[in-house]
């Protein structure tokens, strides 16, 4: 297998310094393989909406941050590799909790990527939530 073309730091230093709401979220990547990316939204009450759970909006930003590093796992540090459909499956009420989304690539052409987020908390086997996406990618 092949290593990933950008490291774990890498990919976090960028979405700080252009993605202003993985600071707000603390959203963290903790792994990145070739084609793949796993991202930690802490649990916290900036997440949180009626009812204790996490709000959609978090679950949407983590599961587009790890499709993202899925994309650059492959393509390197571009920055202008952009999202242009990503669609969300909410599966069951997310604890307010920790919660890991792995974001792995399904296929990389030249003009665009497809991917598919798979988001839990403590059991990888109890999904909270299912994303599945196309990258657009620079020329």
């Amino acid at each position: 297998m092949d290593e990933p073309r950008i490291t774990a730091a890498e990919l976090s230093e960028l979405l700080r310094e252009t993605i202003p709401l993985t600071r707000l979220l603390d959203l963290r990547v903790t792994e990145i393989g070739w084609g793949t990316c796993t991202v930690l939204l802490p649990g916290s009450d900036t997440t949180l909406r009626a009812g204790g759970t996490v709000s959609g909006p978090a679950l949407f930003a983590m599961a587009d941050t790890a499709l993202y590093g899925a994309v650059l796992s492959r393509i390197g540090l571009e920055p202008l590799a952009v999202t242009s459909d990503l669609s969300l499956r909410f599966l069951r009420k997310p604890p307010p909790d920790d919660l890991h989304g792995v974001g792995t690539l399904i296929r990389l052409g030249r003009r665009q990527a497809v991917g598919e987020v798979r988001l839990f908390g403590a059991d990888p086997d109890q999904l909270v939530a299912h994303a599945t996406g196309t990258y657009s990618l620079p020329l």
